[in-house]
């Protein structure tokens, strides 16, 4: 299996009433001049009833021995470093780096949710640090959220040393690993081997890399 192999076949324009993920919606909104205008905008129609977001992204930060799965360090470091993933996307036709994700299922936390989306995408446990405050992806286009969850995973724990992702049938992702004083630097060269980058990964990486050339602690 390789993630290569997958491509767009065809492309069609989509029947609202047999979209399963998704809504167009029309807003009817006063803006600051007291006009009446109307905005177009996209909605996921799984959000848990009481839940204040769509999903969680997941900032892994691997301590420890390196781990020996599909890395892109090739020092022996015990640098911290985080977890990323490939996984084709439909709808830009691109392999995609990204963090491990997915939505919040009814009564779960984003913390929870996290919790169990990192074990079942990459088979890593992990412990919840922080959760951010909610971030919308774009706000113009949708009012899909999430919050990113920073979890930490001990590589000297049992449960870490050989883990096995439980991927449903239709999930095909690889995980590899980056140094975080790296990331920008990786992002790059993915990108120009022709990968997508997810933004919450470059924007993470471009973060860092800020924080470097400023010298912000």
């Amino acid at each position: 299996m390789s993630l290569l192999n997958a491509k767009v076949d065809s492309t069609e324009p989509l029947d609202p009433s047999t979209a399963k993920w998704t809504r167009l919606n029309l807003v009817h909104y006063t803006d600051p001049n007291k006009k009446q205008r109307s905005w177009e905008y996209a909605s996921r129609s799984t959000r848990p009833k009481n839940s204040n977001i769509d999903g969680v992204g997941i900032v892994a930060i691997l301590k420890g021995p390196k781990h020996p799965s599909n890395t892109a360090d090739t020092a022996d470091t015990e640098e911290p470093r985080i977890l990323l993933q490939k996984q084709f996307r439909p709808p830009i036709n691109k392999v995609c780096i990204e963090v491990p994700a997915g939505l919040v299922d009814e009564g779960e936390t984003g913390a929870q949710a996290a919790v169990r989306e990192l074990k079942e995408e990459t088979g890593f446990v992990g412990t919840v640090d922080e959760e951010t405050p909610v971030m919308f992806n774009d706000p113009g286009f949708c009012n899909t959220n999430l919050t990113m969850v920073h979890v930490n995973v001990d590589l000297e724990k049992e449960e870490n040393r050989r883990p096995k992702p439980e991927l449903e049938e239709n999930e095909y992702i690889e995980c590899f690993t980056v140094e975080l004083t790296r990331m920008y630097k990786e992002c790059r060269r993915l990108e120009q081997e022709g990968y997508a980058i997810d933004a919450r990964v470059g924007t993470l990486a471009e973060g860092i890399e800020i924080a470097r050339q400023w010298g912000i602690r």
